[in-house]
């Protein structure tokens, strides 16, 4: 550990917030800024989701559409780590303006796209600068606010996610059937010139002290992104563009393997890795980074497999099936504020394992569901599902950021969300198999190619065990709460 740090305590008093280099400004515009910044990066997916007929009428390229979205995942997941260490190192403010810019050009170019080569293309540029606006976001909100506040405003960026997640695909079918699919992309620029205007006139960071000469380690920043590019790319399209066991696969796990030790030896000699060693060696952290890595596992299970359950053995249309969805998004920032109350009486590891303990009871619940069952009955247990896991990952999130100093703040965050957003890839890879698994032995023909061989039965048994798997994944992250994250976090003690 640096000798810098502030000495500790076990209580859950105090930020972590050195002395003179605080985020400071008028919290109220500036939250409203962060609000506005996040919801470029929410409404992102939801709202092009129900856009795609339209784009792909216009530009073609139906064969590779599904990289307007897994583009724009590399890119912001690969960026986070990179954006997270700049953050430290410059400041919030420069770093949160940087993403924003970024993320408007790509709009920009978005909008103006003439193939699906080109919109792709952009996808990735607007990933680049939404990597900047959920790692910095999420830091800024805990320099803003002690230790004891942050649930409010931790509420109200997941109330951003979950209004996104409801009016998103409303917004994206009516820009597309009323108007032109480009204006998904135009809608942006006024949401995000009015964040800008904030962030330049209200966000201020006090002066701190630096170091003569800035070394950035650009070699680690480049490792950290060609590695996260081959693993992730492997990963998204591993049984889906090729089997996995093939050429390309294969190919792209040894490339990221040795690309991941090379980076290792670079980070090991850089004065200023961009990952540094403390991340891992840090048991709070860590536990962490492990424990949202599984959130993010199990988290793929509902979002992806929910709509098609639904809507195949339900009988639900789209819209509808999106409503049982929500439920989730719903509940989830209404227990994440509340769970304060819980956390300042028992700690953040065991707030975060009893969250933990009753998503992996709701998961292995679902497979026991009437068949074919009520739309309410998975809506409630959506709902259930969500205020179980507004209790896990808000306490981690803030628990682990305020164990750190101001000057390691941006970088445990963005590993956390690092974490996370790979674990989320993975369980897509591992959910899909297990899904086309079973689908192939439960349908008659085995043909996974024609939607018309699809039957609610099979359906209805591949999402069955995706939840199983997906119990497993809550399994591991309660492991991990139990047996490698201390009993208290080593809480920073306030300074003035």
């Amino acid at each position: 550990m640096h000798g810098e740090r502030t000495s500790v305590t076990d209580s859950l008093t105090g930020a972590a917030t050195p002395a003179g280099s605080a985020t400071t400004g008028r919290r109220g515009p500036v939250v409203a800024a962060l609000m506005l910044a996040m919801a470029l990066a929410a409404l992102d997916g939801t709202v092009i989701a129900t856009a795609v007929p339209q784009i792909v009428g216009d530009l073609g390229g139906l064969s590779v559409f599904s990289w307007l979205f897994s583009g724009y995942l590399l890119a912001v997941t690969v960026t986070l780590p990179v954006y997270g260490k700049l953050s430290d190192t410059f400041g919030r403010k420069p770093v949160l303006i940087t993403g924003v810019v970024l993320f408007l050009i790509g709009s920009l170019l978005c909008a103006a796209a003439w193939n699906m080569a080109a919109l792709i293309a952009f996808r990735v540029v607007q990933g680049l600068g939404g990597g900047a606006l959920q790692g910095t976001v999420q830091t800024i909100a805990a320099d803003l606010y002690p230790l004891e506040e942050r649930p409010r405003i931790q509420a109200r960026l997941s109330s951003v996610w979950a209004t996104s997640s409801v009016a998103g695909p409303a917004l994206g079918g009516l820009l597309a059937g009323y108007a032109d699919w480009r204006w998904i992309f135009l809608i942006n620029l006024p949401v995000g010139a009015l964040a800008l205007w904030l962030i330049t006139r209200h966000l201020a960071e006090a002066p701190r002290a630096r170091a003569a000469a800035v070394r950035v380690d650009w070699p680690g920043a480049l490792g950290v992104f060609a590695t996260g590019t081959l693993l992730l790319t492997a990963l998204v399209q591993g049984g889906v563009a090729w089997p996995w066991l093939s050429a390309p696969s294969l190919g792209l796990f040894a490339g990221a393997a040795v690309l991941a030790a090379l980076t290792a030896v670079i980070e090991r000699r850089a004065a200023e890795p961009v990952i540094p060693g403390w991340v891992w060696r840090r048991r709070t952290i860590a536990a962490v980074n492990l424990a949202l890595g599984a959130l993010g596992l199990l988290m793929v299970a509902p979002t992806v497999f929910v709509p098609t359950y639904a809507q195949t053995v339900l009988g639900l249309g789209p819209v509808a099936a999106g409503f049982v969805l929500s439920a989730m998004t719903l509940s989830w920032p209404v227990s994440a504020a509340f769970s304060n109350r819980l956390y300042t009486r028992i700690g953040f590891r065991l707030t975060a394992a009893a969250g933990t303990t009753l998503a992996m009871l709701i998961l292995l619940a679902m497979p026991f569901l009437p068949y074919p069952g009520e739309p309410w009955q998975p809506a409630l247990m959506m709902l259930l599902l969500g205020a179980a896991l507004g209790l896990v990952q808000l306490p981690l999130i803030v628990g682990v950021q305020s164990t750190v100093p101001w000057s390691e703040r941006g970088t445990t965050t963005a590993s956390v969300l690092f974490c996370r957003q790979v674990g989320q890839s993975l369980g897509a890879a591992l959910f899909g198999a297990l899904a086309n698994a079973v689908l192939a032995d439960r349908l008659p023909s085995g043909d996974l190619d024609d939607p018309a061989t699809l039957t609610p039965a099979a359906v209805d048994a591949a999402v069955d065990h995706v939840y199983v798997g997906a119990a497993v994944a809550a399994a591991l992250a309660l492991v991990v709460l139990l047996t490698v994250a201390p009993r208290r976090f080593p809480v920073l003690r306030a300074e003035d």
